[in-house]
């Protein structure tokens, strides 16, 4: 009888192999806290002491926030108040990160300050994770 241990390793009886779904980091869509909705609707920009009004439009909408399409970016935390024209609602908005360019303009992220899900009259469905 030998004494010499065997390097061979062997899986247990009934083992189950780890399923990809567990292990992988979660995408960016399954990180997210609310769906979003690709709309494009015409947004209204208030900035704080200006009395001048910039138009946008919306990119993604989301019962937090959306990703708007304006003439000039916004550097992250910046606030200012978003109005929809069409219901003439207003919500404090700050941007969440530096703003993109893209070929209509910048992609500011928004989140709204308060909760205002009916914002962009849409009725959005609860995350079910």
């Amino acid at each position: 009888m030998s004494n010499v241990k065997s390097t061979h390793h062997q899986k247990p009886v009934g083992a189950v192999p780890a399923r990809p779904a567990l292990t992988r980091q979660p995408t960016a869509e399954e990180r997210r806290r609310a769906q979003r909705v690709l709309v494009r609707m015409r947004v209204l920009v208030h900035l704080p002491g200006k009395v001048s009004v910039m138009e946008g439009y919306t990119h993604t909408v989301s019962a937090t926030g959306a990703m708007i399409i304006l003439p000039e970016g916004f550097p992250s935390g910046a606030k200012f108040t978003l109005e929809n024209p069409k219901t003439q609602q207003r919500v404090e908005v700050h941007v969440v990160r530096p703003s993109q360019i893209n070929q209509e303009g910048s992609l500011v992220p928004v989140e709204f300050l308060s909760p205002a899900p009916l914002f962009w009259n849409i009725f959005f469905p609860p995350n079910v994770n």
